[in-house]
Formats: structure tokens, sequence, C-alpha cells
């Protein structure tokens, strides 16, 4: 007769990780889609106004943003300031700040090129008018003043 050894308990299999690269690689992408990096540090306030005829702009790309509103730090003062990229600047930096936007770009697209002015709810017009002014020297003559849409209700 045949005797039959036990060897007691038998070992559990190493668990497959074949699939974790995968995985890793999933999320890794859904979170490079779904994360929005933002591209600069706002210093000033900007309540954006209503208004009843609005227009989305298609291509931003061709965007150079200045921002008007008063400083978020309140040591600042309340009085509406200019942001152009991350610092604040005065009105006679705007020529310099179009014609460096503009030297990164294409020749042909500059032409094209779009002055987004995001301005606050309490700024007033003369601040606006000499941006305007300054814009004009520079021969950047196509200009957008971000709004919100008025709801229908």
């Amino acid at each position: 007769m045949a005797k039959f050894k036990k060897d007691g308990g038998r070992a559990t299999p190493a668990i497959n990780t074949s699939a974790l690269p995968d995985i890793v690689f999933m999320l890794l992408f859904f979170f490079m889609v779904a994360t929005k990096m933002r591209d600069r540090d706002m210093k000033v306030k900007t309540a954006i106004p209503q208004a009843t005829e609005v227009e989305k702009l298609v291509k931003k790309s061709r965007l150079n943003y200045i921002f008007v509103g008063p400083p978020k730090d309140g040591a600042l003062g309340t009085t509406p300031r200019i942001q152009l990229d991350d610092a604040f600047a005065s009105v006679d930096d705007i020529q310099q700040y179009i014609t460096l936007q503009n030297s990164k770009k294409d020749e042909k697209e500059i032409p094209f090129m779009t002055t987004s002015l995001k301005a606050d709810k309490v700024v007033k017009m003369g601040i606006v008018t000499d941006i305007k002014q300054e814009l004009r020297k520079v021969n950047a003559l196509k200009l957008s003043y971000s709004a919100l849409k008025v709801s229908d209700e």
C-alpha cells in the first residue's frame, strides 16, 4: 500500500500585480486631463460685471489679459490697480507688456491678437480709458471686455 504524505497547509499564491501599471497610468491620465493648472497668481479682485450681449471668444491663445481691480491684500489699499501677468503695473507699463507678448507670438498671429480687459465692477471708467489710450499707442486695437451673461429667470 502506498503511503500518502500530508504537508500541512499549502501556501497562498502571490497576488497578481500585472494590471497595476495599467491602473496607475489610467489614474495619471485622468488627473492630467481633469486638472486645470493655474497660469497666474491673482493679486487683484475682479468681480466681473454682468451684460446682456455676450460672445464667447474662440481662440484663447490669441489673448493678452489685463486685470484691473482693488488689491486682494487690504494693506495695499482699496484704490484699483492694474495687474499684468503676476505683478502690479502702471499704465505706462502696458505698452512694454503688449510688445513683449507680441514678440513671443508668430508674426502672422499678431494682427489677430486681442486684449482682454477683466475689470472689477467698482473700477472707474478713467483708468479704463487710460488703458485704452496706451493700447492705441501700440496698435493693439482689438479689445474685449470680460463680462458674465445675465441669466434669463
